[in-house]
């Protein structure tokens, strides 16, 4: 998962923030907010997903779950202790594979991507739904993958993003394949390449450009920990701005226009740009670089940009804006020094896009989603972030990114932690009815 995931609308008001902190505050202690309990009567959707829990085939998956937790922890565990650093996913992506050949997943193969793709068949015709998790983690080669476990608590890197989502995954597959739950359609298990930042969602966006583009209606991520369902994808716009020159000494060159400074001079320039709160919009300079020496007037000055915004208007507004500011910069570093020929130039590399939209709150899948939890009694509250879901949404295809049950702490960092608790087993059986509700209920 690649950003902080917040409730619908806790990025544009503070009221809603807050209400969303004093739920994970009442949290009890497995962790989980549990779903209100209300009066009023079920909806069918709710309703048809309170039957489908008590159908013979899906009750039996459902109780293998959890009497069979162990079973997902080993897979997590075993998944999260092969390496997967960005653009060196394919040796989890093999492992995953014959993980899924195992449980009896049928046609197997690997994209030319690196993507993992099996398929399950239905008892009818019926749509196309893919249940992913993605293979990558942020973490660079060597870092040590090993986990520690600690009573019901896992930590290593990646543990919960995504090992637990592949876990999952895994866990759910396992028992639609073995009791034979009958559903229309088919499922699509993939595991995808580069969801996390330098992989710029390249395996979800190979998946929705090669020969399956046509044939998904349907796409579930599974990324997280909790219960959290996001139908909100954060879209982002990232730079590499380099402004260069050809350099010289401190003093002895002094008087021509300085890379660095015209860098300084977009840097305050975009620190005052106005961002608006509703819908949210963010800006960030991350990493800046350049120069040799105190007494040298660098080349070059380099500065990596993050634009984020979960609509797609007001991302391209914000990316005008900066555009503007980043020119304004360097005009008026050469005006500086009006007596000097020396060059300065702007290059402005793009090192990341992702597509911004929603998925409707009122859509089946998401509808789905809430009756599930509804008819599990924990909370899922609606949430927005960047995932392998943006690509699907961004192209209308309905698609939500699920948490994968348990708590997670410290994501993206090297004590990156899992708690299972008493109840992490919930998360598999909510993906399950929620898979299965797809593909069985309207």
């Amino acid at each position: 998962m690649s950003s902080l995931v917040l409730p619908r609308g806790a990025g544009t008001t503070i009221p809603a923030l807050l209400s969303f902190l004093t739920l994970a505050l009442a949290a009890p202690a497995t962790g989980h907010a549990q779903q209100p309990k209300v009066a009023a009567k079920a909806t069918p959707t709710e309703a048809a997903l309170d039957r489908l829990a008590k159908q013979p085939a899906v009750a039996k998956a459902m109780a293998a779950l959890q009497s069979e937790n162990e079973w997902t922890l080993t897979e997590q565990v075993a998944l999260c202790e092969i390496p997967a650093p960005p653009f060196k996913e394919a040796a989890r992506a093999a492992a995953f594979r014959d993980k899924l050949a195992a449980l009896g997943v049928q046609k197997l193969r690997i994209d030319r991507e690196g993507n993992v793709i099996g398929e399950i068949k239905g008892t009818g015709p019926g749509p196309t739904l893919v249940l992913s998790g993605h293979l990558d983690t942020v973490f660079p080669e060597g870092t040590n993958v090993k986990v520690k476990r600690e009573g019901t608590k896992l930590t290593a890197p990646g543990i919960g993003d995504d090992c637990r989502g592949l876990a999952a995954v895994l866990a759910t597959t396992r028992q639609i394949v073995a009791n034979k739950i009958p559903f229309n359609g088919r499922i699509l298990v993939v595991g995808t390449m580069g969801e996390e930042g330098p992989g710029n969602l390249r395996g979800v966006r190979a998946l929705f450009s090669g020969p399956l583009k046509d044939s998904i209606n349907m796409f579930i991520s599974i990324d997280g920990t909790g219960f959290g369902i996001t139908n909100g994808a954060v879209g982002s716009n990232r730079y590499r701005v380099t402004y260069k020159g050809p350099g010289g000494h401190s003093y002895g060159a002094f008087g021509m226009p300085n890379p660095i400074h015209a860098m300084g001079r977009a840097i305050a320039k975009i620190a005052e740009l106005e961002a608006s709160t509703n819908p949210k919009v963010t800006f960030n300079v991350g990493l800046v670089s350049g120069g040799t020496s105190v007494n040298s007037i660098s080349a070059e000055g380099v500065m990596d940009i993050d634009l984020r915004s979960e609509s797609a208007a007001a991302l391209a507004d914000i990316d005008a804006r900066l555009q503007v500011a980043l020119r304004q910069a360097l005009a008026e570093e050469k005006a500086r020094w009006p007596k000097s020929t020396v060059p300065l130039a702007l290059v402005i590399d793009t090192t990341g896009l992702r597509p911004a939209g929603t998925t409707a709150d009122t859509s089946f899948i998401v509808r789905t989603s809430l009756a599930a939890a509804r008819t599990m009694n924990v909370y899922a509250p609606l949430t927005i972030s960047s995932t392998d879901a943006n690509i699907p949404i961004s192209k209308g295809i309905a698609a939500v990114t699920l948490d994968g049950g348990g708590v997670g702490r410290g994501a993206h960092s090297l004590d990156e932690s899992y708690d299972d608790r008493a109840d992490g087993y919930k998360g598999p059986q909510w993906i399950l009815l929620v898979v299965i509700g797809l593909l069985t209920t309207r």
